[in-house]
C-alpha cells in the first residue's frame, strides 16, 4: 500500500507511520514542518497545511489510501481556527482524494464527538452526537466526522472510516502527560468530582494499529464503510487513580486537593466569560468542557471494531505503564526531588 498520513508530525501520525513503513508500506508524510526523523526512518515528505487545497490534492496524488490525522486539539481558542482546520482541512482531504481517485480514507476521529457533560458508561456508537456542544474542538471534529463518513454524489467511489480513539497516550506525548507533570509541580493540579469517574484510555501503539486494521478492512461491501468506531484499551481505570500513577512515575505526589464537578463547572463558565471578554486565545485553566470530561465517566463497548475488523489492544495499560516509565526517566520527565 501506498498511504498518505495528514500529521505526520504528531503524536499518533507518527506512529502510525512507523507501523505502515514496519510491514512494508511506502509512506508520504504530510507535514507543515520539516521532519528529519520521518525521512530517517523511510518516509516521503510533502510539506503543506491542509487548509491550502492545492497543496492537499498535490500530496494525496498517486497514493492507495489516505489517513488524516492532522487536526486543532484543544479545549479553548479560535472557532475560526477550530473550523478551518478540522472542517475546512476534512473538506480539503476528501475532495483531494476524489480528484485523484483514492479508494481509501481512514479518518481521526474523537469520542468527544459523542458528549453533551453526562457519564457515558459502556456507550457504543448507536449513541447519537449531542445537541449542543461545549467546546469547538468536538463541534467541529463532529461536523467533519459526517463529512468523512457521508455518502455525498462526489464521494461515491471513496471507501471511508472514522476512529474515535480515547485519551491517546504513551512515550513521545507531547501534550497530555508533560502538562499533566507541568501542572503537578507547579501545585496546580486539583482532582474533579468525587474521584470515582471511570474512564478509557488508549495506548498510542494500540490506537496506531487500529488505523492500519481499519484501513485494511475497507473493501467493497465491507461493513467497515461508512462507519465510526470507538477505539480504546478495553480497560475502563478509575481516572484520578490512574493521575496519581502517572503522576508517581515522575516521583510526584498524588492529587489531594479537589472541587466539585459542579463548582469546576461554574468556574469554567466564569472563566471563558472573562477570556472572550478579553479576548485571550491561550487556555483558562478550567472550561466547562473540562470540568465535565474530568468529573464524569466515559468508557466505551469496543466490541463493534473487534467485530468488524479484528482490533485487539495488544499492549495493556499496565505494560504501557511500564513503558511510560522507562521514556519519563530517559526523557527527564522523571523528578529527583
Amino acid at each position: 500500500m501506498h498511504a498518505l498520513v495528514t500529521g505526520a508530525n504528531g503524536f499518533l501520525g507518527r506512529y502510525i507511520v512507523e507501523q505502515l513503513l514496519a510491514r512494508g508500506d511506502r509512506v508520504r508524510a504530510f507535514v507543515r514542518r520539516d521532519a528529519p526523523e520521518l525521512t530517517a526512518i523511510g518516509a516521503e515528505i510533502a510539506r503543506g497545511d491542509v487548509r491550502d487545497l492545492p497543496t492537499v490534492v498535490a500530496a494525496v496524488a498517486g497514493v492507495d489510501a489516505v489517513f488524516h490525522v492532522a487536526a486543532i486539539a484543544g479545549i479553548w481558542g479560535k472557532q475560526k481556527d477550530f473550523w478551518e482546520v478540522n472542517v475546512d482541512g476534512t473538506m480539503h482531504v476528501i475532495e483531494a482524494c476524489y480528484v485523484n481517485q483514492v479508494k481509501k480514507l481512514v479518518y481521526t476521529s474523537s469520542p468527544s464527538v459523542t458528549f453533551g457533560g453526562q457519564d457515558q458508561c459502556g456507550i457504543d456508537e448507536s449513541v447519537p452526537y449531542p445537541k449542543k456542544f461545549l467546546a469547538d474542538y468536538p463541534a467541529t471534529k463532529a461536523i467533519a466526522e459526517e463529512l468523512v463518513l457521508d455518502p455525498n454524489p462526489n464521494c461515491r467511489d471513496l471507501l471511508s472510516v472514522a476512529l474515535r480513539p480515547h485519551l491517546i497516550w504513551g512515550p513521545r506525548d507531547q501534550h497530555l502527560i508533560p502538562r499533566l507533570l507541568d501542572r503537578a509541580r507547579r501545585g496546580k493540579l486539583r482532582y474533579v468530582g468525587d474521584r470515582t469517574n471511570l474512564i478509557d484510555a488508549v495506548y498510542v501503539e494500540n490506537a496506531a494499529a487500529a488505523h492500519l486494521q481499519a484501513a485494511d478492512a475497507l473493501e467493497p461491501g465491507s461493513p467497515v464503510c461508512g462507519k465510526a468506531y470507538f477505539i480504546t484499551n478495553g480497560e475502563p481505570v478509575n481516572c484520578w487513580t490512574w493521575i496519581d500513577e502517572i503522576l508517581a512515575l515522575a516521583n510526584l505526589p498524588p492529587v489531594k486537593k479537589g472541587i466539585s464537578t459542579r463548582g469546576a463547572y461554574m468556574a469554567g463558565a466564569a472563566l471563558e466569560g472573562l477570556w472572550t471578554l478579553l479576548r485571550r486565545t491561550d487556555e483558562p485553566r478550567m472550561t466547562r468542557f473540562l470540568a465535565l470530561q474530568l468529573g464524569t465517566s466515559h468508557w466505551f463497548d469496543i466490541s463493534a471494531a473487534r467485530r468488524d475488523f479484528g482490533y485487539e489492544p495488544k499492549i495493556t495499560m499496565a505494560e504501557g505503564m511500564r513503558r511510560l516509565a522507562a521514556a519519563l526517566k530517559t526523557s527527564g520527565h522523571h523528578s529527583t526531588s
